[in-house]
């Protein structure tokens, strides 16, 4: 290793057991080589006694080696590794690097990489251990055949040491050494390659030999155990459509160090165990299979029926009834999956412990109620009799409640019933779209033709769809797409908007209906059109109203490409007296801000948004494509990499003529963009900030850009083009510190 800069360990005799002030390491007479503490208590020995140690030695790659007279090595420091190897070191079946706690805490974790018959295999810790990585090699062995790992320049290579001519071989390539190398197994699970740097006089990564996809989410640890990943955030798991909890953070404050259980799982009560559902979630370990589960019922029962399982994940392809059931003894780190990226379907059952039930649990106490019950019956008859006659009473006169209250609701907006919006759309005939919350379909009342939008197992009552309902429908704004009426019969929920002909943003972005690439002005004016729509929701109305699901499928575009702000179905009201509002996740993962993870939330989670939006549609692709190479997955990093190397026009979307002529335009967006993007919402633009700034592009832009360091604020005032970027180029350190 070299002698300036930062020291590496590379071997550690006793990582577990360190040895205080005036310790010694000696070599006995009899060959053992020994290190005791400042008290001469024994540490860690070679135990070589008795075989004729002659001499030790450190090799020029670095191996700790006791020798005998024939120079013949009798122990090396390369046959016990720690969680490091260096170039020329081998493992050999059997042998591990156990990564450490941290940079300065060599306690060994429960994160391992060890060498199999098979290959090499990264594991986590558990009864019985769970993979997370593997590399095979593809040869049928013989039982005297040793398979080793040899770290080479250039690769890790994998082989089969054998007799046969056409031994087995494998390799993970890896960067030449162009200085000092070695790799070590850190504690977040990567096997990081290291380069000595002698420019800048420090250890580099140069390469990452365990990459997972489709990103760090499918690492063991990242979220701490039962820690749900997406996106690189953590939360806590929550049951499907409720907001019952089971979990709680091990630190409100790190996230990241995962979740415990509010009541510990008790096998004495089994029949207390419930399976908490959590829907297009993954796991990262698919060795454990449970045979003969191959749908979603069996797969959890036959959890319920082990108190071991803690709990099972369901993955399977277009048929849910033929699955792999994933059964799991310890849960560490989940993965929220888009199973049109994985390509493949995921649901995880996490076994929680309910409490107990209060019933009688005694013999005696049973037969006492079955007694009551008994002699109870002829009084229940009677009194269900009684019962349905008031509840039809009640009915009628509820229905007449409900009629007398949706009648009432001011504004303009229009009351239909289900009968005619059955008939306007053709018995539903004409589908236009649907998401998570319903489907919308096309329509014609009268002359005009409308989208008619279905809710489907929306859980509102009729107070909370009276209160949206009144709110959409009292606001009205060019930008915003215009509510004509509602229906509400019984359970039937649906409502009327004008129709928008061309349809979401995402078809005219994303290149996939071979529609003709947009022009400079089609795209400025629609990101103008949205800044114009969200600004008069936040600054505008009585009331603020946060949008919380800003992406392209949420904008709708008309006959002349001016957009409309749509879909309020996850929306929320914030009084203007309050700073923040508490509420659960919402939205669409790739368009979240960074607060969601606290629930605690404010209109600046529609300015984050609308940033994503903004780089999607000046890019002309994908916040999260995973069709692209490894570096250009996430538009957000690279938009950042860009930024430190000041190549903004990289970026651009080159499928355009006419985006390439206004590229220095193009490049102001892109930096309004990051300036909406910013991880401290208070640091955000107001969308009215954000409407002056992107009509302004030429001659004038106006913006505060916020520098942490000295808290002065820097505001611009009608600068000329050249002036706007000369004064993006000075601040633009300021802004990525800010993002960052």
């Amino acid at each position: 290793m070299p002698t300036t800069g930062t020291p590496q360990v590379v071997w550690s005799a006793n990582r577990a057991r360190p040895v205080r002030e005036n310790a010694t390491l000696e070599l006995s007479s009899d060959g053992n080589l020994v290190l005791r503490d400042a008290d001469a208590s024994l540490v860690w020995s070679s135990s070589s006694s008795g075989r004729s140690v002659a001499g030790m030695m450190i090799t020029e790659v670095g191996n700790l080696v006791l020798f005998d007279q024939k120079n013949a090595t009798l122990w090396q420091s390369f046959a016990h590794p720690t969680d490091a190897l260096v170039p020329g070191q081998s493992l050999l079946e059997g042998m591990r690097l156990v990564a450490s706690t941290s940079a300065t805490n060599s306690t060994e974790t429960q994160l391992y990489m060890t060498v199999q018959p098979d290959g090499l295999y990264a594991y986590v810790g558990s009864t019985p251990p769970q993979v997370y990585f593997s590399k095979s090699v593809n040869k049928n062995k013989t039982g005297k055949d040793a398979t080793e790992v040899t770290f080479m320049n250039g690769s890790l290579s994998i082989s089969v040491q054998s007799k046969q001519p056409d031994e087995s071989h494998t390799s993970i390539q890896l960067p030449a050494a162009n200085s000092t190398q070695y790799m070590r197994l850190e504690s977040d699970g990567h096997l990081r390659l290291y380069e000595w740097s002698n420019a800048d006089a420090k250890w580099a990564v140069v390469s990452d030999v365990i990459k997972l996809f489709p990103d760090d989410c499918a690492f063991p640890t990242v979220c701490g155990e039962y820690g749900i990943c997406t996106g690189g955030q953590c939360v806590c798991p929550l049951q499907n459509n409720s907001s019952s909890s089971y979990f709680k953070p091990v630190d409100e404050r790190k996230p990241n160090l995962g979740c415990v259980s509010l009541t510990p799982i008790s096998c004495q009560e089994m029949q207390h165990h419930q399976l908490l559902t959590l829907t297009d979630v993954s796991y990262f370990d698919a060795g454990h299979i449970v045979v003969n589960a191959t749908n979603g019922e069996d797969c959890k029962q036959a959890c319920l029926k082990n108190c071991s399982c803690r709990a099972v994940m369901f993955r399977y392809g277009q048929n849910d009834s033929d699955g792999t059931c994933l059964w799991v003894t310890r849960v560490f780190s989940l993965q929220s999956i888009q199973p049109e990226i994985v390509h493949y379907n995921s649901s995880a059952y996490l076994k929680v412990q309910l409490s107990p039930s209060t019933s009688a649990s005694n013999a005696n106490k049973k037969k006492v109620m079955l007694g009551a019950t008994l002699g109870a019956i002829t009084i229940l008859v009677l009194l269900v009799i009684a019962v349905i006659l008031y509840v039809r009473r009640k009915k009628k006169y509820q229905e007449l409640d409900e009629e007398l209250d949706f009648d009432q609701i001011p504004g303009m907006t229009v009351r239909y019933t289900f009968e005619n919006l059955r008939e306007c759309t053709g018995d539903f005939s004409k589908k236009l779209g649907g998401g998570g919350f319903g489907t919308v379909f096309e329509g014609k009342i009268g002359e005009e033709r409308v989208a008619v939008k279905r809710l489907e197992g929306a859980r509102q009552g009729k107070k909370e769809f009276l209160a949206e309902v009144e709110t959409i429908g009292s606001i009205e704004h060019i930008n915003l797409v215009r509510l004509i009426g509602f229906c509400a019969e019984k359970s039937e929920r649906l409502l009327v908007y004008e129709y928008v002909p061309r349809g979401s943003l995402d078809r005219w972005i994303y290149y996939r209906h071979n529609n003709a690439p947009l022009d400079w002005c089609t795209r400025h004016r629609i990101i103008l059109d949205i800044a114009k729509g969200l600004c008069y929701l936040h600054e505008e109305c009585r009331r603020i109203i946060a949008h919380l699901d800003i992406k392209p499928q949420n904008i709708l575009l008309d006959e002349n490409f001016n957009a409309k702000v749509a879909d309020f179905g996850l929306s929320k009201l914030i009084d203007r007296d309050q700073s923040k509002v508490m509420t659960m996740m919402r939205g669409t993962p790739g368009y979240l801000a960074p607060e969601w993870l606290t629930s605690q939330i404010t209109e600046k989670v529609d300015v984050y948004s609308f940033g994503v939006v903004v780089m999607e549609v000046i890019c002309g692709r994908k916040n999260i494509d995973i069709s692209l190479p490894e570096e250009s997955v996430q538009l957000i990093k690279l938009l950042q990499k860009k930024a430190e190397d000041n190549q903004f026009i990289d970026l651009i979307d080159n499928h355009s003529e006419d985006m390439v002529l206004h590229q220095e335009e193009a490049v102001q967006l892109l930096k309004l963009a990051m300036w909406c993007l910013q991880n401290d919402s208070s640091r955000r633009p107001s969308m009215s900030s954000v409407v002056k700034g992107s009509s302004n592009l030429r001659p004038s832009v106006a913006w505060n850009i916020w520098n942490e360091r000295n808290r002065r604020i820097f505001r611009h005032e009608q600068l000329n083009a050249a002036g706007v970027c000369s004064l993006i180029r000075d601040e633009l350190g300021l802004l990525k510190e800010a993002w960052e």
